[in-house]
C-alpha cells in the first residue's frame, strides 16, 4: 500500500485568513490535487505526534505565523524530527517558516532578514550552474508569491544555493537530491496571497498583476511526484 505524502501545519493561519481562503494544509491538498488517503495532516502547535519515518513517503513542512527564532518548543520538536527524517533520506520540502526551520534544524542560521520583509508577487533568479530534477527547464527568472520577514542568513553546510531574489539570498536551497526548501509560497493562489495581505491591511493590485505564477507550483509538483507518489524509489530505511 502506497505511503501518504505528511502535510506538517505549522500552526494555524489567523481567523480572518481562513475564512477568505480556508485552511492551510488544504493549499497544498488543492494545488496537488491529492485524494484523500494520498496525505496526512499533522499539526505538531496541537501536540500531534510526528510520523515515524517509514509509514510517508515524504514530507512537506508548511509556513506559519510564528517566528523560527522564538524557539517554540514544538517548533524546535519539529527541528529534530526533520534532522532523524534528512538523515534518513526522507524527501523533505519546506516552505517559508518550513523553509527556514529544515534550515535552522540542519545548522544554518535564521533571523530577521536585515534587506526587510517581502510581500506579494516577486521575482526568484536561478542561480548560475543550479541543476538538480527539481529545477530542469525552468526558467532563469520566474515569479513567485512571497510573505516574510525572517531568512536564511546562513545556509547549513553542505546546502546549495539553487536561487534568490532581490532581497533574499535563499530562495531555494537544495540539501541533498531529495530534500529542499524554499522561500517563496508555491502553494499559494491570488486568492491566499489577497487574503493574507487584507490580514496586513494591505491590498493585492490585481490590474498589474501578470497572471498566476506558474512555476513555484510546478516545482511543489515535481517534488511530490519524483520522489514521494506510490513511494517513489528513495534511499531511505525505517
Amino acid at each position: 500500500m502506497a505511503r501518504p505524502l505528511a502535510i506538517i501545519q505549522m500552526g494555524d493561519p489567523p481567523a480572518i485568513i481562513r475564512e477568505e481562503a480556508g485552511e492551510q494544509s488544504q493549499w497544498f491538498v488543492q494545488a496537488l490535487t491529492l485524494s484523500r488517503g494520498e496525505y496526512r495532516v499533522i499539526h505538531p502547535d496541537r501536540q500531534e505526534p510526528l510520523p515515524a519515518i517509514d509509514t510517508i513517503c515524504g514530507a512537506i513542512i508548511s509556513g506559519s505565523w510564528a517566528m523560527v527564532t522564538d524557539r517554540l518548543a514544538w517548533s524546535e520538536e519539529t527541528a529534530q524530527w526533520i534532522r532523524r527524517a534528512h538523515a534518513l533520506n526522507l524527501p523533505l520540502l519546506g516552505v517559508c517558516y518550513g523553509h527556514l526551520l529544515i534550515s535552522h534544524a540542519l545548522g544554518g542560521l535564521v533571523a530577521d532578514n536585515p534587506l526587510g520583509s517581502e510581500h506579494g508577487l516577486q521575482l526568484i533568479q536561478i542561480a548560475e550552474n543550479s541543476t538538480a530534477p527539481l529545477l530542469t527547464t525552468f526558467p532563469g527568472r520566474f515569479a513567485a508569491w512571497l510573505s516574510h520577514r525572517q531568512t536564511v542568513l546562513r545556509p547549513p553546510d553542505g546546502a546549495s544555493v539553487m536561487a534568490f531574489s532581490a532581497r533574499d539570498a535563499c530562495q531555494i536551497l537544495r540539501y541533498s537530491d531529495t530534500a529542499y526548501s524554499v522561500q517563496f509560497h508555491p502553494e499559494f493562489t491570488w486568492d491566499i496571497m489577497a487574503a493574507c495581505l487584507k490580514q496586513r491591511g494591505e491590498e493585492l493590485e490585481m490590474a498589474e498583476m501578470p497572471g498566476e505564477p506558474v512555476w513555484p507550483q510546478e516545482l511543489l509538483r515535481r517534488f511530490y511526484y519524483l520522489w514521494c507518489k506510490d513511494n517513489a524509489p528513495r534511499l531511505c530505511q525505517s
